[in-house]
């Protein structure tokens, strides 16, 4: 038996074929920051940290005339989101119903994918996370209206190239701005078609964890690293007649390697009402 003792659930192989499935389709369609950044793992449950290549002098030992300095490591952040479902509803998957009522699953698979994005994207100071947002050294670009968003990118674009950052690119937009670009233009014309047939080397990813608008980021590979011990997963906790108590869990952590290779483009709330 591993943690997340499946085996004591008391859901059929069918129950929970289609349980997992939802929540791997859910996971897929949510978690944005594993599509734009360098993946390591999965390592497993008893990776506990990822070790960074420094050290970090701590002053005077106990022995005169040596030195000592920590290895310096960061430690994987566990999550743990739970959820409970009808044990009866659950059973009628071994009946041949296919169409369970999981929304349960699909809230909580959201919820995870967007804690892991989160912490990629904006960071997470308790689990010594810094994101790729407050860690780009390089004055956010304004965005006050719809129509400004190709200048915006062309401007992103111009300010990474300068600092050695060379493509392809990837353009993770939040909600507004994703709906934006996706939407039509004054003369009819999507934003995102004028943005991706004039910077080819630019991709467009739908990423609801970001918060404000933006980040444009190079995604040549070796500038952000996601470090996944055990991969997303569902375990068992307890049940009663009626009621079974799941939950969907990870541990991970992320670090940034090159600081200059992302730019956020921050979209004004105010605006973008007034514009919608």
């Amino acid at each position: 038996m591993d943690l997340l003792k499946r085996k004591h659930a008391p859901l059929t192989a069918e129950a929970w074929e289609q349980v997992d499935g939802e929540a791997s389709r859910v996971l897929k369609l949510y978690l944005a920051g594993r599509k734009v950044v360098d993946f390591s793992g999965p390592h497993g449950w008893k990776l506990g940290a990822v070790n960074t290549g420094r050290v970090e002098p701590i002053g005077k030992g106990p022995i005169a005339g040596a030195s000592y300095a920590l290895r310096s490591v960061r430690p994987l952040v566990e999550v743990r989101a739970p959820f409970t479902m009808k044990i009866a509803e659950l059973d009628d998957a071994s009946r041949g119903a296919d169409d369970l009522d999981l929304d349960p699953v699909i809230a909580v698979a959201e919820r995870v994918a967007r804690a892991e994005d989160t912490a990629i994207f904006h960071g997470f100071a308790g689990g010594r996370i810094t994101g790729i947002i407050e860690a780009s050294p390089h004055k956010p670009i304004a965005v006050n209206a719809i129509l400004e968003w190709p200048r915006a990118v062309v401007s992103a674009l111009e300010t990474l190239r300068a600092a050695g950052m060379n493509g392809p690119y990837a353009l993770a937009l939040g909600l507004q701005g994703y709906d934006e670009l996706d939407a039509d233009s004054e003369d009819g014309y999507p934003l995102r078609r004028r943005i991706q047939e004039s910077h080819p080397d630019v991709s467009l990813v739908w990423a609801p964890a970001i918060q404000g608008g933006a980040v444009l980021m190079s995604t040549r590979g070796g500038d952000y690293e996601l470090t996944v011990g055990q991969d997303l997963s569902i375990g068992y906790t307890a049940h009663d007649r009626t009621d079974v108590d799941l939950y969907i869990t990870e541990t991970f952590t992320f670090r940034v390697l090159e600081e200059k290779a992302a730019i956020f483009l921050r979209r004004s709330p105010a605006e973008g009402k007034r514009k919608r």
